[in-house]
């Protein structure tokens, strides 16, 4: 249902609030660039830093924004499961697309209570809904069997945002969900192609907010099992992509996009800037590449 290339967009603050002027170039920026859809609120949009009351005037931006031209899919993961029951049913009563859903975090709930919390989210709300699995910000694992259990019995998630890390974990999740509705999805860029060759459908990317046109490509290239020309476009911007993850995203992708003029290098503690050091390695890189 999701396929290509999704990006999970950076929220654009100023010493007001969020930066609505920047947030529309950002927006444009993606959608001119050939983006397949956009991921608001996600982890790299540090919603963990915002009031309700901005995330429901963010997501009515949103739609407004974008207004159709690509699917707009809304993070509504919580550790309360009421609450993200809650979050994912406002999402669908303002018109999203999609929801991606991150395991419930600090908690550290069993494989069952990972099952029961998107069956009960998705016994209220009918949008379709991308679980997402990232165990070293979450501390809980999706595991394979879960995964497959869920693909069998919960029709209304569509996809597995894969940011384990573990190639030999993502083959058997493909296993386990293979002939289902679910489709893998990398939720990491550099192992985007990888996790293509077992069957990945979608790029859940970082580096796409300052590159969308080369991630779109990335992902048509592997999505049309071009394999050698994706490994190569992916090993032209490795070092690229290391250093958006040289520090907790999405500080140093947000430093890329200020860079490029999308927006200012303004994040919410106890997100910090980039450090000077790391910073002038990714400043350098860019160069390199001439993306400025």
């Amino acid at each position: 249902m999701f396929e290509g290339t999704y990006t999970a967009i950076i929220t654009p603050f100023d010493e007001k609030g969020i930066d609505y002027k920047s947030f529309e170039k950002l927006i444009d920026s993606q959608i001119n660039g050939g983006i397949n859809g956009i991921v608001f609120i996600g982890t790299t949009g540090e919603p963990a830093t915002m009031t309700e009351e901005e995330k429901k005037e963010l997501r009515k931006f949103a739609l407004e924004k974008v207004a159709k031209r690509v699917p707009v899919i809304f993070g509504t993961g919580s550790n309360c499961t009421l609450s993200a029951v809650k979050n994912s049913v406002c999402a669908q009563e303002e018109g999203a697309d999609g929801i991606l859903v991150v395991s419930p975090y600090y908690n550290k709930c069993t494989q069952e209570g990972l099952y029961l919390h998107y069956d009960a989210i998705a016994k209220e709300c009918s949008l379709p809904m991308i679980i997402y699995n990232v165990p070293g910000r979450t501390g809980v694992n999706i595991l394979p069997e879960t995964a497959g259990k869920i693909a069998h019995s919960i029709p209304s998630v569509v996809g597995i945002k894969e940011a384990c890390g573990n190639l030999d974990q993502i083959a058997k999740t493909a296993k386990a969900i293979e002939g289902t509705q679910l489709q893998l999805m990398s939720g990491d860029d550099k192992l985007a192609v990888d996790i293509a060759r077992l069957g990945g459908t979608t790029l859940i990317s970082v580096a796409s907010n300052a590159l969308p046109a080369e991630f779109s490509r990335l992902m048509a290239l592997a999505r049309a099992k071009e394999y050698d020309k994706a490994d190569a476009l992916m090993t032209k911007y490795s070092t690229f992509v290391d250093l958006l993850f040289s520090e907790v995203n999405p500080i140093p992708v947000k430093y890329a996009c200020s860079l490029l003029g999308l927006c200012k290098n303004v994040l919410r503690l106890p997100l910090t800037p980039m450090s000077e050091a790391k910073a002038k390695l990714l400043r350098e890189e860019m160069q390199r590449l001439q993306i400025i």
